[in-house]
């Protein structure tokens, strides 16, 4: 687990950027934007589910409302910590159940969870809403994350069942 040091944490977004900058808060600058609640599942993909668990946090939208992306923007790159990567179609980001968590049931997130940030896609498997999130990358084109580039799904639907790369249904994106 990464050792949190406020000063030293931002919160980026960049790439297809609607003003062509990038965009950065500070650990204060970021905690003091409006927090929102969610109600959402947390699917894992050993088959572990966590339902209707309330979620608090940044919503994806205020991220998307201070730093607009590019029209042709089709997808985004997650990034966190030690560079891990998720990548996402980007409806499934500007979802408005998307949230960038910092607490789960009212309660802080613990290191172990993700703090001081992570972000939860209750539409999709957990691998998709990485922990110790650092920033987002808008992409005019889909990029494989962290694990799609080891053989998990692309999407990541739960409902489908979309586990591994060899489950891809030719209607959800490119072919492996």
């Amino acid at each position: 687990m990464p050792k949190f040091k406020p000063d030293r944490w931002d919160f980026q977004v960049f790439g297809a950027t609607a003003d062509g900058e990038n965009h950065s808060w500070n650990h204060e600058e970021f905690t003091a934007l409006p927090y929102e609640t969610v109600v959402g599942d947390l699917h894992c993909v050993t088959k572990f589910s966590m339902t209707r668990a309330e979620w608090g946090g940044v919503l994806a939208a205020t991220v998307l409302s201070l730093a607009p992306p590019a029209d042709d923007v089709t997808h985004v790159m997650v990034w966190a910590e030690y560079g891990f990567s998720s990548n996402l179609r980007f409806a499934d980001f500007a979802a408005p159940t998307s949230i960038f968590a910092t607490h789960r049931a009212g309660e802080l997130l613990t290191a172990e969870h993700g703090f001081p940030l992570r972000l939860v896609v209750p539409q999709l498997y957990a691998w998709k809403g990485p922990k110790w999130v650092r920033g987002v990358e808008y992409m005019t084109t889909d990029r494989r994350g962290f694990w799609e580039e080891r053989g998990y799904h692309n999407i990541g639907d739960p409902w489908k069942e979309q586990r591994y790369s060899y489950q891809e249904d030719p209607g959800d994106g490119p072919e492996l």
